[in-house]
């Protein structure tokens, strides 16, 4: 087994027990909603500290469930974890491009495949 082999499962077994220790050991039981937002901690703390306090903005759309916000917020990421994907994927076949261009002007021959993992 390969070092990068052995150092992926680590994280990967690292990932897993941080997302499966909070619920294992109980972590916010003795809260309302255990696992909210950082939004509800936030509304929560100012609520206790000024009672009187008045948002300055309402939002501009509120949904109808806690699970069409969760699917909202879901779509929100997939859409930017696209847009990373894709930004990253077009430099690297820039890069490719450029190396294989290069490389066919200097020797003159068409240049083999470098690169097979793409």
């Amino acid at each position: 087994m390969s070092r990068n082999t052995k150092i992926n499962g680590l994280l990967l077994l690292l990932v897993a027990a941080l997302a499966v220790l909070p619920l294992a050991l109980g972590l916010g039981d003795h809260k309302e909603e255990p696992f909210a937002g950082a939004d509800a901690e936030a509304e929560t703390a100012i609520t206790e500290i000024e009672p009187d306090y008045e948002p300055w903005f309402s939002p501009l759309y509120e949904p109808p469930s806690g699970e069409i916000e969760s699917a909202l917020f879901a779509l929100q990421a997939a859409l930017g974890a696209g847009v990373l994907a894709y930004y990253f994927g077009l430099r690297r076949g820039r890069r490719q491009g450029e190396e294989r261009a290069a490389v066919r002007t200097e020797g003159g021959a068409p240049a083999p495949d470098v690169d097979k993992d793409a």
